[in-house]
């Protein structure tokens, strides 16, 4: 199994962007109101991120400062979990951006909170994102040859 690549981030990423900033034209369209950015999003990204981080630190002192060795299904385990929350991350970081973007220079009475509140969950999104990608790495162990997971 080889690392995620940014390039896969990168399309997810878009993929998003594209899936958000189509939700207020659609809203607007359907005559329905467009979400609002709630306090426990952003916070529930921001909590996966805090974990997935502390896995990953945890991981990276056993494989590489305490050359301990991973039982496969742990190592399995992780490495799928690290890889799912960075694309996931992508995802809906893409997903806030995009929405954010559709409100700039709108004149509805809450644009600016609805901008400032998708940037904050797409950035807590984007550290999620990091923090899986951190985890899938600190599965990845040296052998004689090469690098490969644990």
């Amino acid at each position: 199994m080889r690392p995620t690549a940014v390039r896969t981030l990168v399309v997810w990423g878009a993929i998003g962007l594209a899936l958000g900033s189509a939700i207020h034209p659609l809203c607007d369209r359907l005559g329905v109101v467009p979400p609002l950015v709630s306090l426990p999003q952003p916070l529930a990204l921001l909590l996966l991120a805090g974990i997935l981080g502390y896995v990953a630190w945890v991981t990276h002192r056993a494989v590489h400062v305490r050359r301990e060795r991973l039982d496969a299904h742990q190592a399995v385990n992780r490495f799928v979990l690290g890889r799912a929350s960075a694309l996931v991350g992508a995802l809906v970081g893409g997903g806030y951006i995009g929405y954010a973007l559709t409100w700039i220079g709108d004149p509805a009475e809450l644009a600016d909170e609805r901008l400032v509140r998708s940037l904050v969950a797409a950035a807590c999104a984007v550290l999620a994102m990091v923090a899986g990608i951190l985890l899938e790495r600190a599965c990845r162990v040296r052998d004689d040859d090469d690098a490969t997971p644990a």
